[in-house]
């Protein structure tokens, strides 16, 4: 995958990510135990006790944005591999660059590599996606739902309660252990031997 496609996932993916989403709005009277996410085997994670920091809106908030970096985690680590792993698209990204010259680079080394009216285009996709997510008659802290799918729309009304809480639980405990890959490859990438599982591989 080249490496400027993967980055406007990034930013975008709370808009285009797959998503487990509810059925209804989100009431805003609800805590850390009526959430998903709340499974083995360390249940209620907040070693900090964010859950209690602020209001209801704070939580949701928190939440959204929980939702939001494991989507941008789980793209980043799929297309990091991708890339390293050296697929690209055909053809040229631009007039002196072409797909294939950047799946030989790191994908660190293949965003510098991208020309800055590409960084613009990628950066504005992200801004509309956020855009768009943020835009909604009814923000998720009021009690709106949660940033969902924009794009290709995914209905979940068919879904029963228990189906659509074990998909909400798989999808933040999968975007949480991809948070951990991805700081991993970063740490790799920029400090070498500081992920020794990672240590003498090419692309990190």
């Amino acid at each position: 995958m080249k490496i400027a496609a993967l980055f406007a996932l990034f930013g975008s993916a709370a808009a285009f990510a797959p998503a487990s989403v509810s059925k209804t709005s989100t009431a805003v009277s609800m805590g850390l135990d009526d959430m998903p996410g709340v499974t083995m085997p360390v249940k209620k994670f907040d070693p900090l006790g964010l859950a209690l920091v602020g209001s209801e809106e704070t939580l949701l908030w928190f939440r959204a944005a929980e939702l939001k970096h494991s989507r941008v985690a789980m793209l980043a680590t799929t297309g990091y591999i991708v890339q390293a792993a050296g697929f690209h698209f055909p053809g040229q990204l631009s007039s002196d660059i072409s797909f294939e010259s950047l799946s030989s680079m790191k994908p660190f080394d293949a965003w510098e590599a991208v020309p800055d009216a590409g960084k613009a285009q990628i950066i504005g996709t992200i801004f509309i996606a956020e855009l768009a997510t943020e835009s909604k008659a009814v923000h998720y802290t009021k009690g709106g739902p949660l940033p969902t799918v924009v794009f290709p729309p995914i209905d979940f009304s068919g879904v029963s309660d228990e189906t659509l809480k074990t998909k909400q639980d798989r999808e933040l405990n999968n975007g949480r252990l991809a948070m951990i890959a991805i700081m991993s490859f970063i740490a790799a990438n920029n400090i070498p031997g500081s992920v020794p599982a990672l240590a003498g591989i090419d692309m990190f």
